[in-house]
């Protein structure tokens, strides 16, 4: 699979297309207090506009600190770059104890499960059929990099999108402060840093 390349796709592209044949998990998020860094870990994908087509970017994320653990950027909506993506952050941060994403195909296609399947203790979760908040701290994540970067940015090659984005989601992991982290960042969040002059409560985060 070409990684880097555009594609000429000119209708909005759907990232959450289901494929019927495939097994939904049951999702194990709702009421559950989330409030430690690998927890809950959860992913999803979204969509670049270029100058001939889309690109497509998968994150996986840290629910509880907001911390982007992986990424990968793909011109086809294949299953290979979400694998690639979910395998980088659990070789890098061991494993959470529940996986969450939407039911589109790349997320319950055999070759992601498999993936999942290869760490027992990993439940895995999905959201309900077009229930977006199921997967809002994501979702939020999304809105914040196009508004902040995609959307400012007349991104021409695929190496353009993939230096912006790294510089934003660097950007967000260590400088940007959350209300809802104490005002400490994602990286502050997740290894348990505190915020030098903050002495607020402590992190709770409602699914």
């Amino acid at each position: 699979m070409k990684l880097m390349g555009l594609s000429a796709i000119y209708q909005k592209p759907n990232t959450s297309k289901p494929n019927i044949q495939h097994k939904i998990y049951p999702y194990l998020l709702r009421g559950l207090t989330i409030d430690r860094p690998n927890q809950v870990w959860c992913a999803d994908i979204t969509y670049i506009p270029m100058p001939r087509g889309f690109l497509y970017l998968v994150a996986i994320m840290d629910w509880a600190t907001r911390k982007v653990l992986s990424w990968r950027l793909s011109n086809t909506m294949e299953a290979d770059f979400c694998v690639a993506a979910l395998e980088e952050a659990l070789q890098r941060y061991g494993q959470p104890e529940i996986f969450n994403t939407d039911q589109g195909s790349q997320f319950t296609s055999d070759e992601f499960i498999s993936a999942l399947q290869k760490h027992p203790d990993i439940q895995i979760s999905m959201d309900g059929k077009g229930r977006w908040m199921d997967n809002v701290m994501i979702e939020r994540l999304w809105r914040s990099l196009k508004y902040e970067c995609i959307y400012l940015h007349a991104f021409a090659t695929g190496s353009e999108v993939r230096q912006g984005l790294k510089h934003w989601i660097d950007f967000y992991n260590t400088e940007r402060p959350h209300s809802s982290l104490d005002d400490k960042t994602p990286d502050e969040a997740y290894w348990q840093k505190p915020r030098p002059g903050y002495a607020g409560p402590a992190l709770r985060l409602a699914a």
